[in-house]
């Protein structure tokens, strides 16, 4: 009998570590290929329904497909267009801005100046020169940040033509998967999986959009209440920025937050917008996500850190968006394939003993089933009564 090469532990986790090194490179390498195609498969499966349903009527598919991305381009057109206008009378402030923080700089310079002895003049001048020496140092990576902007215009082009494309050919790529997948005992199995992707997608993007439209409009009415100007701006923005998990939501709120500072004449202002902006939170976070969304999207909040953090240093802003949903996706095949149903109940929410036990244990290890204690519980109590019988008896 030929015996199995067994590698030691070492060898394994070297293998392991090279292999997700390579893999990193390769996403690094080819981003510009990845980013725009993943956003264009995110986008074809929340447009798929939307083309079936021209389909139904007996539009052919190419112009079903090619009315679906007309829709979904005008609806990021309102978008694009909402914040161009938001943004223009955002700019028409900067002129007050920076004469408030000029007064703001100043009576600090004041209070060095009577409390720690320090000229204002000295501290003007060394913030100057600290300004021009930053812009002088930071010349390439300004430079590098507009060839990046130049790459997301061209991947705007780009997402339409793949998003189109893989409208048209969906079952083409879904006969594609079942024929390198499936086996004859599997087809159910297969497409099950398929299914559950593409459902979670929907959910997922559907799901974030009704979050953050319900968090646009008490952002709004929130910052309108309390006086900040440009409360729409703000609010849609922060509700914008909740696509990225945990950190969107604080990135969000300190652009109002620096605003009623900068602006309002009391402190309470920025408190108030600080105070409700984390009510909100609280509301969204345990109320409108679990409901909306879905409990079977939510992820392990301590992998969805690290996907934001991972995807942040891989593909900037795209993989701190990107990454969430591509997880969720890992989750529900890791969840079918028998092999990998550890690791999805890793990237999944934590839960009690008992959901692990009916859900992951029941099947493979019985005695950790409910049914099975029940069972062995029944099994012992006739056993004790045979027993007491049988002493009796004697």
């Amino acid at each position: 009998m030929e015996k199995k090469l067994e590698l030691p532990w070492y060898v394994k986790l070297t293998i392991i570590l090279a292999g997700l090194i390579l893999f990193v490179f390769f996403l690094i390498q080819a981003s510009s290929i990845l980013v725009p195609f993943l956003f264009a498969v995110f986008f074809s499966i929340l447009l798929a329904p939307l083309s079936s349903f021209f389909e139904r009527y007996r539009i052919h598919r190419i112009f079903a497909s090619i009315f679906s991305v007309l829709i979904g381009i005008t609806f990021l057109a309102g978008i694009i267009f909402f914040f161009y206008t938001q943004i223009v009378s955002f700019a028409q402030d900067l002129g007050m801005l920076e004469k408030r923080i000029n007064e703001l700089f100043e009576q600090f310079s004041g209070f060095f100046n009577a409390y720690l002895d320090v000229e204002p003049d000295a501290q003007l001048e060394s913030a100057q020169d600290a300004i021009i020496s930053f812009l002088r140092d930071n010349v390439e990576p300004l430079t590098r940040g507009v060839m990046t902007a130049a790459t997301t215009v061209t991947m705007f082009f780009l997402i339409p033509i793949y998003v189109f494309l893989l409208l048209l050919y969906r079952d083409f790529l879904r006969d594609f998967f079942m024929m390198a997948l499936a086996r004859t005992d599997r087809d159910n199995k297969v497409e099950k999986v398929l299914n559950k992707v593409r459902s979670v997608v929907q959910n997922y993007i559907t799901g974030m959009f009704f979050v953050i439209c319900i968090l646009a409009v008490l952002n709004s009415l929130t910052l309108t209440i309390i006086g900040v100007e440009h409360a729409l701006f703000f609010g849609v923005f922060a509700a914008m920025l909740n696509v990225i998990p945990f950190l969107g939501p604080i990135i969000g709120s300190i652009l109002p937050i620096v605003y009623a500072l900068l602006t309002m004449d009391s402190l309470w202002y920025p408190v108030a917008v600080l105070a409700s902006f984390y009510v909100i939170q609280l509301f969204e976070s345990n109320l409108f996500t679990p409901m909306i969304v879905g409990q079977r999207v939510s992820l392990n909040p301590l992998v969805t850190l690290l996907a934001i953090f991972v995807g942040g240093q891989i593909w900037g802003l795209a993989g701190m968006i990107l990454f969430i949903p591509a997880l969720a996706m890992l989750k529900e095949v890791c969840d079918e394939v028998e092999s990998l149903r550890p690791y999805g109940y890793l990237l999944g929410k934590v839960k009690t003993r008992e959901e692990t036990e009916k859900e992951y244990f029941s099947g493979r290890f019985p005695r950790f089933g409910k049914e099975g204690s029940k069972e062995d519980g029944k099994a012992d109590g006739k056993k004790e009564g045979r027993g007491k019988r049988n002493k009796k008896k004697q």
